[in-house]
C-alpha cells in the first residue's frame, strides 16, 4: 500500500447552504486531528455525536472555555478498510458555508493540507482499492446527465467494465505465453501456420475486443453525447428546429433575416444520450459587423461539430436540393463528406410528407414549426452514431478507453496478418504485447503519471 507522508482534507459536499456538510480527512494524522477537533476517542466505524471545537491557542485553556464551532457526527474508518485505504475521518456537521470553512481551517491548522481535485479517489487508486476505470466511473456517476448514464456509471464502478477488460487480458496473456514458449523452445517444432490454437486464439480475441468496443461506444455516447450544429442560410428555420428539438422556446424566432447573431447552445436527451445542440447565425454575405462576427463563430462551430444539420427552406424551390449548391465555394470549412444531414424544412408549406431518406447526404423532410418529422430526425441522429440505447449491460466508458480498445484491436489484426502472410511468431508476439499493454492502460495497470494528473484534475475537490 502506498502511504503518502501527508494528510489531506477538504469539504466533500457541494458549495452553498444545505442541511448537512461533510469534511473528509485522509492520511496518517486523520485520527489525531479528528480526536483533537471532537475532544474524544474515536472508535472505528462508530458514529460519535457531539461538539466540534476550535483548537485551543492556549494549551492551558479550561474545558469550559473552549469555543464550539458546530456539532454533529464524527466517523473514523481505519486503514485499510476505508475508501482511500488510509485512515479516514469524516466530520458531518451543518451545511452552512461559513461554519464549514471555520471547521476546515481548524483541520488544516491541526496538520492537514487542502486536497487537490480528485486526490481522495487518486489515493484509493494508488492503494489498490479501485482500478483506474472504476475511479473514472466515480466522476461519471457524479456528472451523470440522465438515469441511464448514472446506471451505466454505477455498473462501471461496480467493476463490470474492468472485469470484461481483465477477462480479455487473461485470454491474451495465455496466448502470449503459448506463442513465446514456441519461440523460446523451437525443439518442440510448433508450426505457427498449422497450429490452430494460435490462429483461432487471435481470431477469438479480435472478436471479443470488437464486441467490447461496441458496448464501450454506447457507454461513451451516454457520457459524452454528440455535438450537433444547426447551420444554413437565414430564415431557413434553424432556430425553430432548435426549439422543436428542445421542446421549448429557447431561441428567438422572427421573419427578419439574421435574427440569430450569436451561438446559442442547448442540451437535450435522446433516450438518455446527451445531445449538445448549437444554433448558429445564418450563412450569407452581410455588411453588418455584428452579423459578420456571428457568421465567423458559426463556421468555427461547424468545424468542431460531430454532426451538422444543414437546414434548407424547402418552400423556396421545387427543384431537388444538392448539398454542393448550399456550401459556399470560399467557405473556411471544406464541404463535409460525412456526418452531415440535409434537413428540408417547412414541409407544412410545401405539402410534402415527413420522410427520412438515406443517402449521401441523408435527407430529412420535416416541419420545425409544427413538429412533424422531428421524431424521424431524433431517430436518425441516434442511428448516425450507432446509439442503440442504454441496455442492462451498458457501462460507462470514455474516449481514452475507446482509443485503447481500438489500438488493441489494430495490434491483433496486424498480428493475424503477420501470422497468415509470413508465419512470423516473433512479430505476432510483439503485436500481442502491444495489445495487452493497450488493455492495461484502461484499468491503470499500465499508465503514465501525466495521464493520472489529467484524469484526477477533472474531479471535484473533496472527491
Amino acid at each position: 500500500m502506498v502511504t503518502p507522508p501527508d494528510t489531506i482534507a477538504a469539504i466533500a459536499t457541494p458549495p452553498g447552504r444545505g442541511g448537512v456538510g461533510i469534511i473528509r480527512i485522509s492520511g496518517p494524522l486523520a485520527l489525531s486531528i479528528g480526536q483533537r477537533i471532537t475532544d474524544r476517542t474515536l472508535q472505528p466505524r462508530y458514529a460519535h455525536y457531539g461538539p466540534f471545537f476550535q483548537l485551543a491557542a492556549d494549551q492551558t485553556q479550561q474545558p469550559d472555555q473552549r469555543v464550539v464551532l458546530d456539532q454533529g457526527i464524527a466517523l473514523f474508518f481505519p486503514a485499510p478498510h476505508s475508501f482511500t485505504g488510509e485512515d479516514v475521518v469524516e466530520l458531518q456537521g451543518h451545511g452552512g458555508p461559513v461554519v464549514l470553512d471555520l471547521l476546515l481551517r481548524q483541520v488544516l491548522a491541526a496538520g492537514a493540507r487542502l486536497a487537490r481535485p480528485g486526490e481522495f479517489t487518486e489515493r484509493a487508486y494508488l492503494n489498490d482499492k479501485i482500478d483506474l476505470a472504476q475511479a473514472e466511473a466515480i466522476a461519471d456517476l457524479i456528472d451523470s446527465a440522465s438515469e441511464q448514464a448514472a446506471r451505466s456509471a454505477m455498473r462501471s464502478l461496480a467493476g463490470a467494465f474492468s472485469a470484461a477488460v481483465e477477462t480479455l487480458a487473461q485470454q491474451m496473456l495465455q496466448l502470449r505465453l503459448f506463442v513465446e514458449a514456441a519461440i523460446d523452445f523451437p525443439e518442440e517444432e510448433i508450426d505457427f501456420l498449422s497450429d490452430s490454437r494460435i490462429s483461432n486464439g487471435v481470431a477469438e480475441l479480435i472478436e471479443a475486443v470488437t464486441a467490447l468496443q461496441a458496448n464501450a461506444r454506447q457507454g461513451a455516447l451516454l457520457r459524452d453525447g454528440i455535438t450537433v450544429v444547426i447551420a444554413g442560410r437565414p430564415n431557413a428555420g434553424k432556430s425553430s428546429l432548435l426549439n422543436a428539438l428542445a421542446g421549448e422556446e429557447r431561441a428567438i424566432v422572427t421573419a427578419i433575416a439574421g435574427t440569430t447573431r450569436d451561438v446559442l447552445r442547448e442540451q437535450i436527451l435522446i433516450d438518455g444520450m446527451p445531445l449538445h445542440i448549437i444554433d448558429t447565425a445564418g450563412l450569407r454575405d452581410s455588411p453588418d459587423e455584428v452579423e459578420q462576427e456571428g457568421i465567423r463563430r458559426a463556421w468555427q462551430e461547424i468545424a468542431r461539430a460531430d454532426h451538422i444539420l444543414l437546414v434548407v427552406d424547402a418552400s423556396e424551390t421545387d427543384e431537388p436540393v444538392a448539398l454542393e449548391t448550399l456550401w459556399p465555394a470560399d467557405a473556411p470549412v471544406p464541404l463535409p463528406t460525412r456526418n452531415v444531414t440535409l434537413v428540408l424544412n417547412k414541409c407544412d408549406l410545401t405539402g410534402a410528407e415527413p420522410a427520412s431518406q438515406p443517402g449521401q447526404p441523408h435527407r430529412i423532410t420535416l416541419s420545425a414549426r409544427s413538429g412533424a418529422g422531428i421524431d424521424l430526425l431524433r431517430d436518425h441522429l441516434k442511428e448516425s452514431v450507432g446509439y442503440g440505447g442504454a441496455g442492462e449491460g451498458t457501462f460507462s466508458a470514455r474516449r481514452r478507453h475507446l482509443d485503447a480498445l481500438q489500438r488493441a484491436r489494430q495490434a491483433l489484426e496486424h498480428g493475424a496478418l503477420q501470422l497468415t502472410m509470413h508465419g512470423a511468431g516473433e512479430l505476432l508476439a510483439e503485436d500481442l504485447r502491444q495489445a495487452h499493454r493497450a488493455l492495461g492502460e484502461i484499468t491503470g495497470q499500465v499508465t503514465a503519471d501525466d495521464l493520472l494528473g489529467h484524469i484526477f484534475s477533472s474531479f471535484c475537490i473533496g472527491k
